[in-house]
């Protein structure tokens, strides 16, 4: 279909749609790589139909969004077998802050919700401590929590997607809002996250496990996520005496290890590089009382966005 003068194609309203697409399935499955997967099945589904199925469609947006979340249920459903048999610990994949801003419109955020501490915020949708608690709920969950609170997408149209009723698909994005909730935590102003972990950075530069310590919550605790690919920790590292000396340890077998700044949807983060090569991605969830959580992603199947312009 070629250009008029009264504006963009059909085709280009479509395809216009991707990048929302990738955000929405990216919340749903935790990866890039799935949710592009994802997208690409919708859009091929979508040249499939005859011309006279895609000129009958009324919103097209609302057709590619139903058939990428159905998708994306399918995806989860087998992702979950694929991360219980994988060697360690699994981390949602870390994204620059920025990836995907301006990918949920304005307003869009679930009007119902009456109780502040229910409502995501667009950046805690893409949080990996928003990610890791979205792991924990059902597939069904997840993609109700999603396509509601965060997508304002209408129960009757998420229940088609489940197979439950509008009711029930209501009770699951409660559910799934009880566990965000349950979860919660206080976070620091965005100014004080940065200097803790500017302050982090200058001890495990410097070698010193007292000020380390002083950055780290008596509870921190420390996940690897090697894919099976890179070697790193297989547990779960906690208490900060033992997350220092693992960060420490680290550091004396990679002295050429560089930390570069990078803007992450947790906040500042690192960029890891090893002769010039990314090698990682670490971030942090931060507290009053110091860091709570250091997620260090080593899996090079989860640093694409990373490598480009806006990432590295």
């Amino acid at each position: 279909m070629a250009l008029d003068e009264n504006g963009p194609t059909e085709d280009q309203d479509v395809i216009g749609e991707r990048r929302r697409l990738v955000s929405l399935a990216y919340r749903m499955t935790g990866t890039v790589a799935d949710a592009e997967d994802i997208v690409q099945e919708t859009y091929t589904r979508w040249y499939r139909l005859s011309e006279q199925e895609r000129e009958a469609i009324a919103v097209p947006a609302a057709w590619l969004t139903r058939v990428a979340s159905r998708v994306a249920l399918d995806v989860l459903k087998s992702a979950r077998v694929r991360r219980e048999q994988q060697v360690g610990q699994w981390i949602p994949e870390p994204v620059p802050a920025d990836l995907f801003l301006d990918t949920v419109p304005s307003g869009s955020i679930a009007e119902g919700i009456q109780d502040p501490l229910d409502r995501v915020t667009l950046d805690d949708a893409v949080s990996t401590a928003l990610l890791m608690v979205l792991e924990s709920m059902t597939p069904a969950e997840r993609v109700a929590f999603v396509l509601h609170d965060v997508f304002g997408t209408p129960f009757v149209e998420i229940a088609e997607l489940v197979g439950r009723s509008p009711e029930a698909t209501r009770q699951l994005a409660a559910s799934a809002r009880r566990h965000v909730r349950e979860k919660r935590t206080t976070v620091v102003a965005p100014e004080r996250h940065d200097e803790v972990v500017r302050a982090f950075h200058s001890a495990t530069r410097g070698g010193d496990i007292r000020l380390l310590m002083e950055t780290l919550a008596p509870g921190v605790e420390l996940r690897a996520d090697g894919g099976g690919v890179v070697r790193v920790a297989p547990n779960v590292v906690a208490g900060a005496d033992r997350v220092a000396r693992f960060l420490l340890g680290v550091l004396q077998k990679e002295p050429e290890l560089v930390f570069e700044e990078r803007r992450t949807a947790d906040g500042l983060g690192y960029a890891l590089t090893l002769a010039g090569k990314l090698f990682g991605v670490v971030s942090f969830h931060i507290e009053s009382e110091g860091i709570t959580d250091i997620w260090l992603v080593l899996d090079p199947r989860k640093l694409g966005t990373w490598l480009s312009p806006s990432g590295a």
